[in-house]
Parts: C-alpha cells; structure tokens; sequence
C-alpha cells in the first residue's frame, strides 16, 4: 500500500531548492557570469538597435566616469553620497524595519543645514557656527526618522507606507522654505547660500571640495562595519531581524532597539544632508538629494547589509547611471537607449541572486535512478 502510494506522488520535473549555503569564490564566480552575460546582451542590442561598435559604447561608459580628473572626482563623491544613504538605512533594514524614508530624512537634514547657514551666519564663532550647523542636520535627521519609529514601537503601525509619506512631507517643508527665504520666480530651486561670504560652507581639503566629503563617508563606512559586527548593538539588532519573539525571550527589549536603530539611521541621513547642502552644493531645494534615497534600498540590498560590500554596489550602480548619460551625449541616443542598457545589466546582477540562494532541481529518470 505505502509503495503504491509513492508511487502515485507526482513529482515536478523541475523545483526550487533554496540553498543552505554557497562558497564564497562560487557565489562571486556567478556574478561575475553575469555580469559578462548582461555585457553581451547589451552588445547585442546596441548592434541591432544603433549599428554601433559596443567596444566604442563600453569605452564611453568609462570615459564618462574617468575620462579627466573633473569626471573622476564626481563619480567619487556621488558614490560617496550614495554609499552615505546606503550605510542610514542597513541597520533598519538588518533589523527588518522598512525604511522607505532615507529620501525624506536626508532633505530635512540638508534643509536643517541650510537654515542654519541662513539665519547663524556672521552670529557665532566659527567653530560653534560649525558644530551648530552639523548637530541640527543630525538631530533633524534623526527626529524625522524617530516619528515612524516611536509609532512603530508603540503602536505596531506599517514603517513602510509611514517611512514613504514622510518623504513627501519632507519635500512639501522644503518647498515651503524656498519661497519663504527668497520667494523664486521657480519656487522648486533657490540660490546659493552666503554666495559671497561662504559663512556655513564646509573647508576644503587641498582645494578640493568633494575630498572631505568622501573621507567622512570612507570612516563611517569602517565604523558602521565594526558596529554591526563586532558591537552589542548590532548583534541585538540582528536577533531583532531574525525574530522578535527570540530577541523578547533572551530579554532584549524590542521596542528600545528599533528607536535607537532608527536614530542611528535619520542621524547618517542627516548627515548626508549636511554634506550636500554645507560640503558641495551650498543651496537647497526639492531634488537636492536625487532620488539617492531609494537607490539606497537596492544598494543595501545587494550587498547583504554588509558596509564593504556595499562601496562596490554603490560603484556599479553610479558608474552605470554615469556611464549612461555619457553614451546619450556621446552617442545622440535617446535617453531610453542608454536606460536601457542599464536596466538589462541591474536585471542580470540582481537576478544571479537567485542561483546563488536557490538551487533548480530537475528530476531524474527512472533509468537513471536505476
């Protein structure tokens, strides 16, 4: 009875067998495969679309992030800023809190940066102007990503949909501090800050000015590693993420995890914000931050939450954004051509993430189980 049983059972021709673990040179050789994949078939496609040498299409990608030291130096520092987004929202994420708001939680910390240098400037010693400016982008980022938390923990309401709105509230305060400072023909930009006076503006560093943005990324980079690795706190924030219950039942308290983890995460955001408004742009307004924050998501996610890894992802995904408004210009592609391209080598990288987490089982035939 039991054999007939078993043997009326169908089983699937093909399944999907998540993977308890892969080595780490297998897990990277299958990136590397897919990489060299996308890079073909986007080859591919610039032949039969544009009648273009994809060498020459490739060599303009690289040309467009390192061309000359003015490229170089921007492609850095937009790493920089995207790596900085990247590092705020890991710890949420490591502990499974959805923050959506890194895009709101960076602009209300540059916009706290800004309305110091407005209303402080000439009114202070310069190094308590300085560290003014540089607590009130930390603490606005922090109070901004403390709103959703408080509710979260106390309430148990949805982070994700609270997180999002939050970035439209964000960018409607922006909007409205525009035009009450200097109420702009377009009241979605505004000038630059103490133009003249440079009161605010953060120093350069052997006169460049994206050189200290990227040494302070580089440190908080190695800090936010050690900290989740190596500290108390980031080992409760990965019990947290695995499960609650545990982390209730070995008496973490939950509820002080995820404020101080979204404290963590505003303060980083603020200061982004900080080195956007007072490091490089000097002026403020509704797209200051580029849609970085959600970029963010994706970076984090690559990277497994891991702080190192995520300044490659942060480079992949900045040398393609770059790469494409090259071969736009370069090239007089329309702009879909050049996202196009982009899109199939995301799609490649993000999709080898499956064969490295899951394993396609086929059946085997009756022959060749005999």
């Amino acid at each position: 009875m039991t054999d007939n049983v078993k043997n009326q059972v169908h089983e699937p021709l093909i399944r999907v067998r998540k993977r308890y673990t892969m080595r780490w040179y297998k897990s990277w050789a299958v990136r590397v495969i897919a990489v060299i994949a996308a890079l073909l078939i986007c080859a591919l496609v610039i032949v039969l679309l544009t009648g273009y040498n994809p060498i020459d299409v490739y060599k303009a990608m690289i040309e467009g992030n390192f061309g000359n030291a003015r490229k170089m130096w921007n492609t850095f520092q937009e790493l920089a800023f995207l790596l900085c987004i990247s590092l705020a929202v890991t710890p949420a994420f490591k502990m499974r809190f959805w923050n959506i708001g890194a895009e709101g939680q960076t602009l209300i910390g540059g916009l706290a940066s800004a309305a110091c240098m407005i209303y402080l400037a000439d009114k202070l010693p310069l190094p308590v102007y300085y560290l003014v400016i540089i607590a009130a982008s930390i603490l606005a980022g922090m109070i901004w990503s403390l709103i959703p938390a408080f509710f979260k923990a106390k309430f148990g309401t949805n982070e994700t949909l609270f997180t999002l709105m939050m970035n439209y509230v964000a960018v409607q305060l922006v909007s409205f501090f525009i035009v009450f400072w200097e109420n702009p023909k377009d009241s979605n930009t505004v000038g630059v800050i103490n133009r003249k006076t440079h009161a605010g503006w953060l120093p350069t560093i052997a006169d460049n000015k994206y050189l200290l943005n990227i040494l302070v990324v580089a440190a908080l980079t190695i800090a936010m590693y050690v900290y989740l690795k190596y500290s108390k706190h980031g080992y409760e924030i990965s019990v947290v993420g695995e499960s609650e219950n545990t982390a209730k039942y070995i008496g973490i308290n939950v509820k002080k995890v995820i404020m101080r983890t979204m404290a963590l995460s505003g303060a980083l955001c603020g200061i982004a914000g900080l080195l956007l408004v007072a490091g490089t742009d000097h002026t403020i307004n509704t797209t200051t931050v580029g849609g970085m924050g959600f970029t963010a998501i994706m970076v984090s996610w690559l990277a497994k939450f891991n702080p190192i890894v995520m300044t490659l992802t942060s480079f992949i995904l900045v040398f393609l954004d770059r790469g494409a408004s090259e071969i736009a210009t370069r090239f007089k592609l329309n702009e879909s051509m050049s996202d196009m391209l982009t899109g199939i080598i995301l799609f490649f990288i993000i999709g080898c993430e499956f064969f490295i987490n899951y394993k396609i089982m086929i059946k085997k035939s009756r022959k060749e189980e005999k």
